[in-house]
C-alpha cells in the first residue's frame, strides 16, 4: 500500500501499489489522486503531501512573471504525464506562497525540488526540458 494525500482535501489514501496507474481516487472526496498533471498546491497541503506522501513529490518553486518559469511550465506539464504513477509533480507560486519559498531556501526560480520519504532527497535550479525533468524525478525515487 501506497499513502498518498488528495489534493482537493487533504485526506491519507492508501491505494495498492499495483492501482497506482488505474485512476485510484480520494475515499473521501473522490478527486483523482493519481493524475498525469501537474498540480497548484498551498503552503499547507505542501507540507502535509511532503510528511505523508509515499510516492516520490517534485516541487516546482514558480512565479507567473518569471520568464523562464514560463518556458519550463510546459515542459513541466509533460515530464507530469510522462511520470504519472511513478511521481507526483506540482507547482507552488512563490509569489501566492512565499513563505514556502522562504522555509526551503528558495534564492532563484525556477527551483525544483524533489523528496522522498518527507526528505529532499534533491534540488535543481533553473529550466529544464521534459526530458531532464523526468531524469530528475525518477534519480529521485531511488533515494
Amino acid at each position: 500500500m501506497v499513502k498518498l494525500i488528495c489534493f482537493d482535501c487533504g485526506q491519507t489514501n492508501r491505494v495498492p501499489e499495483d492501482r497506482l496507474d488505474a485512476g485510484p481516487k480520494c475515499g473521501t472526496c473522490g478527486a483523482a489522486l493519481v493524475e498525469g498533471k501537474a498540480r497548484e498546491l498551498d503552503a499547507a497541503t505542501l507540507a502535509k503531501a511532503i510528511r505523508t506522501d509515499e510516492m516520490p513529490l517534485v516541487v516546482d518553486f514558480w512565479a507567473p512573471w518569471c520568464g523562464p518559469c514560463r518556458t519550463m511550465g510546459p515542459e513541466f506539464s509533460k515530464a507530469a504525464g510522462a511520470m504519472k504513477g511513478r511521481a507526483r509533480l506540482v507547482k507552488v507560486n512563490t509569489e501566492m506562497h512565499p513563505q514556502a519559498a522562504a522555509s526551503f531556501g528558495i534564492r532563484g526560480i525556477p527551483t525544483m525540488i524533489a523528496f522522498s520519504g518527507g526528505r529532499e532527497a534533491g534540488r535543481r535550479s533553473g529550466a529544464l526540458p521534459a526530458a531532464q525533468i523526468e531524469a530528475f524525478a525518477s534519480g529521485a525515487g531511488r533515494r
